[in-house]
């Protein structure tokens, strides 16, 4: 059985993964309404991680011998008002999410699960690629727009494609 606590945290962080396809489908939208397909192909694939991230999430719940209460899934609510917001906005939820991977990772400690632990050593890793790659999005986005290549960016991302997560854990 797993800690009360400890299971609260992973079903939340569940339910945040949701929110987090939520907020990146709302760019990815955003992107294709505007005729930036590739940014919105860009957001397409960083939906499908999110909702991979939460069923790896419930996988380990389940094998936990936990039960995962689906949540309620808030709607998006940040306003865009030009091409650069969903960028800025994805490295601030990037970085919202580090921090909650963080208590997650702390609160492993505290209830001595040693094995959560471990699974969650791929989420943090995740992470700092997550916002290593929010970051560069900003930085090629202002270079492109600086430079006049925005459309060439553009199609560039289109290119971007799913890949599934590889999870290397022995207890997963």
């Amino acid at each position: 059985m797993m800690d009360r606590h400890l299971r609260e945290l992973l079903n939340d962080q569940f339910n945040k993964e949701l929110y987090s396809a939520y907020l990146y489908m709302d760019f990815a939208d955003y992107y294709h309404n505007r005729g930036l397909h590739g940014f919105g192909n860009w957001y397409d694939v960083q939906v499908q991680e999110e909702r991979d991230h939460a069923m790896l999430m419930r996988a380990w719940m389940l094998k936990r011998g936990e039960t995962i209460e689906l949540l309620p899934i808030a709607k998006p609510d940040k306003t865009i008002t030009d091409d650069a917001d969903p960028l800025h906005f994805a490295l601030a939820h990037e970085q919202y999410v580090t921090g909650l991977i963080h208590t997650l990772h702390d609160a492993t400690e505290v209830a001595g699960d040693t094995d959560s632990a471990k699974f969650l050593d791929w989420f943090v890793k995740e992470q700092v690629e997550e916002e290593e790659n929010a970051t560069s999005m900003i930085e090629r986005y202002d270079k492109a727009v600086a430079d006049g290549t925005l459309e060439a960016l553009d199609t560039e991302l289109k290119g971007r494609r799913w890949k599934a997560p590889s999870l290397h854990v022995d207890i997963f």
